[in-house]
């Protein structure tokens, strides 16, 4: 029995090699799958955010002008002006407000169409889940915001 050992190398078989690389290529292919949704619904996440600082704002802006709301042209005056909505509530200070692929937002008055970095106002209009409801009183506005993910944020004073 001595001279008819068997020759027993040690490594992987051909199948064995072929099986780790293909479940290797899954794994990648789900994470790469995975990620740009993940991605995506951290901006979504990031600007339903910052529709809520709208909401503060407008807030604080009926606390500082007896309960009056601002006007279209505050609304959607230009940052750059000094004089508009964004610089004195949403930006005073240095702060930035812009989505989170790093366009500026712009107001607008109308309805929600594609994903476009506008954040549009409706006034004497609440929230209702996605949805407005309109004819709600003179001091209501009601901002919403198309997501890139789909869907509509939508948030009320």
């Amino acid at each position: 029995m001595n001279g008819q050992q068997k020759n027993k190398e040690k490594g992987f078989t051909i199948i064995e090699v072929v099986l780790v690389l293909a479940i290797a290529g899954l794994i990648f292919l789900m994470v790469f799958i995975a990620l740009p949704a993940l991605q995506r619904n951290q901006r979504d996440g990031q600007r339903r955010s910052d529709l809520g600082r709208v909401q503060s704002a407008i807030q604080q802006y009926q606390t500082n002008n007896r309960n009056r709301l601002p006007s279209d042209a505050t609304l959607t005056a230009s940052p750059e002006s000094g004089t508009g909505f964004i610089a004195q509530y949403l930006t005073a200070g240095g702060d930035s407000f812009s989505d989170p692929d790093g366009t500026a937002y712009v107001f607008r008055t109308g309805t929600v169409g594609n994903f476009d970095h506008n954040i549009y106002f409706t006034r004497n209009a609440v929230c209702d889940g996605e949805t407005l409801r309109t004819g709600q009183g003179a001091q209501k506005i009601a901002f919403q915001y198309k997501l890139e993910g789909g869907g509509i944020a939508c948030v009320s004073n």
